[in-house]
This record gives C-alpha cells, structure tokens and sequence, in this order.
C-alpha cells in the first residue's frame, strides 16, 4: 500500500464532495442575478437532434444585479432557450427581442428565503454524508492492510490521524460554503 497514493485519493474522493456541494449551492436563486443559476439547464434543440446544456449554444451574462441576459450562438434555437427557461424549475419568466433572452430576477419573498435555506443545508449535509463515507472507505482500505500485515499499528495510527484531518478539512469547507450561501439567500 503505497501511503501517498491512499492519501491523495482520499483527499481527491473528498474533495469531490466539497466541490459538488459548492456547485450545487451556486445553481440555488439568491435573489441575485448570476450565470450559474442557469448551469443545469438543458436545451433540447430539435434542427441539432440532441439535446445540449444551456452554456453551450449561448452566452449567459449578468449586466445588472437583477437581470440575466442570454445570447444564443445560433439565432434559430432561441425559441428552444425559451421553451428550456420556461419548464424549468427556477420561476423566472423569459423575454426575448429576437436576439437575446431577458430572465428578470424577481424579489424572493421571507418564506421562499427560509425554503431555499433549508434546501441548502439539505445539500450541505449531503456533501458531509459523501465525506463521511470517502472516510469510511479509507478506514476500511486501512483496515484491510492492517490485517494483510501491510503496514504496521503505527502506521495504521498516522494513517487514521491524516484521514481524519483530511475529513476535518473537507467538512469545514463545506461548511463554510453553507454559511456564505445562507447568508446570501437571507440578504434582502
């Protein structure tokens, strides 16, 4: 067992995780515009015959705090953005003047403020979860080579002291991204 290797896959592993939660938390609307409210929507663009994330065939920008404007590549798949935008789950209605979409940022109300922290701490403990069991599978590998007299009681102890703060380290991270992210939701 080589102990660099282990180490950097579960750094990696747990890295994933925190990086995943961080994303997922910048796709929640704030009341804000930012491009990345729109990072999982997908496009099903018929004359393309596939279907295609938004990012791809337009571009997403915000001039004004409150306001997203997206651009398309190709003028004939702006009916497609619409038709995207409006199915979505994000509650913001379209405009478009024939070259580029307006997406209106509407004032998110207390109660709505409140649901979308919840929802945000749902994802942050998601991510601890996916943590906790980027531990488990270190501690079981550890194990393992403990057993198979691969690395000594020692070393086991090092071992499990580093996976530990690698733990710590991602947790906190996760941690800190819940609490901007709270704070920004609740910000009227």
């Amino acid at each position: 067992m080589d102990p660099e290797t282990f180490l950097l896959e579960t750094e990696d592993a747990m890295d994933k995780a925190a990086d995943f939660v961080s994303h997922e938390m910048a796709t929640i609307r704030t009341g804000k515009a930012s491009p990345a409210l729109l990072d999982n929507i997908n496009v099903h663009v018929p004359s393309y015959g596939t279907s295609m994330q938004l990012k791809q065939i337009a571009l997403v920008s915000a001039p004004e705090p409150r306001l997203l404007t997206v651009q398309p590549h190709d003028p004939s798949v702006m009916q497609d953005i619409e038709r995207a935008l409006r199915e979505s789950k994000l509650g913001i209605n379209p405009s478009s003047d024939g070259r580029i979409i307006r997406l209106p940022i509407p004032e998110l109300s207390e109660e709505r403020r409140r649901d979308l922290v919840k929802v945000i701490k749902d994802m942050a403990e998601q991510g601890r979860v996916r943590v906790r069991g980027a531990r488990k599978d270190a501690m079981d590998k550890l194990k393992a080579a403990l057993k198979a007299s691969a690395i000594t009681e020692d070393d086991f102890r090092d071992f499990e002291k580093e996976v530990q703060t690698l733990t710590d380290k991602s947790v906190k991270s996760i941690d800190a991204h819940f609490e901007a992210k709270e704070k920004d939701v609740m910000t009227v």
